[in-house]
């Protein structure tokens, strides 16, 4: 009886004043803590319609991709700390989750939502779903299969896709969202601890508790405002499926929570508590460190200083030359390098009919096929080289930028061709100092399943520190330059170096402020 009348107070609400307004109000009449909770607002999973970052008032944490820290071995410190948030429908989830992630302080972090897991529906199921006759909260309506996989491979730091759910029409989009992982995972989900193989991949589980009544009037707002759904279909599905659901497949589940979270978003102590335990739990990380007085690793090759190879960087590093001269001495050594780099390829062999009919023992790439890579903005200066080199080849491109406030390196953008798993990869950059930047693009291919005996790192100059941390870390990359320079300044500018390489060829900045920084060489 209480909920019946309940339901007709929801009604007047609605009918009687302006929609979400009043719906607003009954949120604000019900519970005084709700108005600073925001209701998912998406009509698309939240993989995909969600920014990936979160703003706060202090700084911006990243939600896709992250930094590659990685040990000497070059895999992860550990798996990442997954983090397990089930709730019923519209119990707070999101915002627990959003919450959570600006108290840990962590800038990389992956927020994945159990909603774009929902199965691909058939014809007769699509139409229960346009009449509210499909139930979308018992598990056999999620893919748990991909779900499991996909939280494994997130997990163990690797590449994954994600589908993406369109709630209007009910089906996944043709498109899919590419993660690359992150220190922590937080996934959410109505059911996320109704499989016990997604169990043994949470390292926390956390069930948001809220008043049913809270549920029912988040859901009412949230599907009649953002997915175009009217008042009188919302509460059948609501009696019909999502409180049967909740009652048979959800609750029962807060006996394996290791956490239980009354009210949501806005119990701090719960919240404190969570950030405090993933605190524990996460080791602090660094990139890998450089190795002073070592011997050179057996990976590098330096092309040999001829007469030419000098006299070329005698002219490129003096910051008294030309822009124009300096872009074409530069070029004349991108040539070189590419030509002494593809001498590392293996070969086999073959024979060909010459046009005297005789027949000439020669040598042909033993592989599929050659893709270069550039490290934006002053590794695409030696596209063009590479083309002149090699026929037809495939390009892809990295920008990765390093964060001021924090001195680590970020990955902004990525294009890569398709099939490049399959290929030997020119990787290309024109310095390297401390090889932040070389380390996150190897990864990102390796994340690519790209083979690391497979990957060809070029630069026209490397610092020590560089070479050291990107073949300490990457043993089987080849890295191949025209010279080393010993030092690395506090500032990580190599010494006594070329300058930034990036502004003195596109002529973007002064000749007295030359200097490596974020394009022209890589922290």
């Amino acid at each position: 009886m209480e909920h019946l009348e309940f339901l007709h107070f929801i009604y007047s609400y609605f009918f009687c004043g302006s929609g979400e307004d009043s719906l607003d109000g009954l949120m604000k009449h019900r519970c005084p803590l709700t108005p600073s909770l925001s209701p998912r607002k998406r009509t698309t999973s939240q993989s995909k319609t969600e920014p990936p970052l979160l703003r706060t008032n202090k700084r911006t944490i990243y939600t896709a991709g992250r930094p590659p820290w990685y040990n000497v071995t070059g895999t992860t410190f550990k798996e990442a700390f997954v983090i397990g948030l089930c709730g019923g429908s519209a119990s707070g989830k999101t915002t627990v989750a959003n919450k959570i992630i600006e108290a840990l302080d962590v800038p990389w972090v992956v927020l994945l939502s159990m909603d774009s897991f929902y199965k691909v529906l058939h014809n007769c199921e699509q139409e229960l779903a346009a009449r509210n006759e499909y139930n979308f909260d018992h598990p056999d309506a999620f893919d748990f299969e991909l779900l499991v996989t996909v939280l494994r491979k997130l997990k163990k730091g690797k590449s994954i896709k994600v589908p993406v759910y369109d709630f209007t029409s009910h089906s996944r989009r043709k498109e899919w969202k590419t993660v690359y992982g992150a220190n922590v995972v937080i996934f959410e989900g109505i059911l996320a601890f109704a499989n016990k193989e997604l169990l043994k991949l949470l390292d926390m589980k956390v069930f948001v508790d809220t008043d049913s009544d809270i549920r029912l009037v988040r859901r009412l707002k949230r599907d009649i405002t953002d997915r175009g759904r009217d008042i009188a279909g919302v509460i059948k599905q609501y009696n019909k499926f999502v409180k049967p659901a909740f009652e048979q497949y959800i609750e029962p589940t807060v006996q394996v929570a290791d956490i239980v979270v009354p009210r949501g978003g806005e119990n701090f102590v719960a919240l404190d508590l969570i950030v405090q335990h993933v605190h524990s739990q996460l080791e602090k990380v660094s990139l890998a460190s450089a190795h002073q007085g070592q011997p050179l690793p057996k990976t590098l090759s330096v092309m040999e200083s001829t007469p030419q190879v000098r006299g070329m960087h005698t002219i490129i590093r003096n910051k008294e030359t030309s822009r124009d001269e300096f872009i074409f001495y530069s070029k004349r050594l991108m040539r070189l390098l590419i030509e002494h780099a593809l001498s590392f390829l293996p070969l086999k062999p073959v024979s060909v009919e010459t046009p005297q009919g005789t027949v000439y023992e020669g040598k042909r790439l033993s592989g599929k096929r050659i893709t270069g890579v550039s490290i934006l903005r002053a590794g695409e200066t030696m596209e063009q080289a590479l083309m002149a080199v090699c026929k037809d080849i495939r390009l892809g491109k990295i920008l990765i930028q390093t964060n001021h406030d924090t001195g680590e390196p970020e990955l902004h953008y990525l294009r890569l061709p398709k099939d490049i798993s399959e290929d030997y990869v020119i990787l290309m950059d024109s310095t390297v100092s401390t090889g932040a930047a070389a380390l996150m693009a190897v990864r990102v291919l390796l994340d690519h399943d790209v083979q690391e005996d497979k990957i060809f790192l070029l630069s026209l100059l490397m610092a020590e520190m560089g070479v050291h941390s990107v073949a300490y870390a990457f043993p089987k990359v080849r890295i191949i330059t025209t010279a080393v320079d010993k030092k690395v300044n506090d500032e990580f500018h190599i010494i006594p170096g070329i300058g930034n390489f990036g502004d003195r060829y596109f002529g973007t900045d002064a000749p007295s402020d030359w200097y490596e920084s974020d394009e022209g060489m890589d922290y």
